[in-house]
């Protein structure tokens, strides 16, 4: 009987080191506009002073998890961390954004690769985005994410598994969604052929 193996995972191509500089100099930018040192920020978001300092230098991509918990720390909304159009956008009055995928800001993490959507729409209640998962193994994660809200998902291609830190499993294929409470842990795993491809808004 042989053993089971994971399946490889389905890549484009290595990620952006670009995008990640980008974000980390948006990031720098902002803390040093609102006068916090890297320890304070730190301290703030919970998230560790050799990771925030990683992130700024664009040596490491991080989860949503961490960058929603330095945006939430900075009173930023998370569109700011990847388009400096968003911040431009924050004294606007609401109006209507169109996206499109070619020319949204994109963040490959190490399971998931992200477009941001509606970046320049001003003071979001949501966070809209595009995802392709590239993960396929829960060994893959070090821990479940959770951030505060609630979250909707739908599978455009591919099938995806949802993996609840509580043991509950949901299994959806194309044009199926699913809505949950995100302070739940949760990971997504793609069970297709190749990296399955998601739309997901989070409150």
């Amino acid at each position: 009987m042989t053993a089971h193996r994971p399946r490889p995972r389905t890549r484009r191509r290595a990620p952006p080191a670009l995008d990640r500089e980008r974000l980390g100099a948006r990031l720098r930018v902002i803390r040093k506009g609102h006068r916090l040192t890297l320890k304070a920020l730190s301290a703030r978001s919970g998230v560790a002073l050799s990771t925030l300092s990683k992130i700024e230098l664009g040596q490491i991509s991080v989860s949503y998890e961490k960058l929603a918990a330095v945006a939430q720390a900075l009173e930023v909304d998370i569109a700011e961390l990847f388009d400096p159009r968003a911040r431009a956008a924050a004294g606007h009055e609401a109006r209507v954004v169109r996206s499109t995928l070619e020319s949204a800001p994109r963040y490959d993490a190490d399971n998931y690769d992200y477009r941001m959507l509606a970046t320049e729409f001003p003071h979001k209640r949501m966070t809209p985005l595009h995802g392709a998962i590239v993960a396929r193994d829960r060994r893959e994660f070090p821990d479940f994410i959770r951030h505060p809200g609630q979250e909707f998902v739908m599978v455009l291609s591919g099938s995806v598994r949802i993996l609840f830190e509580t043991g509950e499993t949901v299994e959806l294929k194309r044009l199926q969604s699913a809505y949950f409470d995100s302070g739940v842990g949760h990971i997504y795993l793609s069970t297709g052929k190749g990296n399955a491809q998601v739309v997901v808004v989070m409150s």
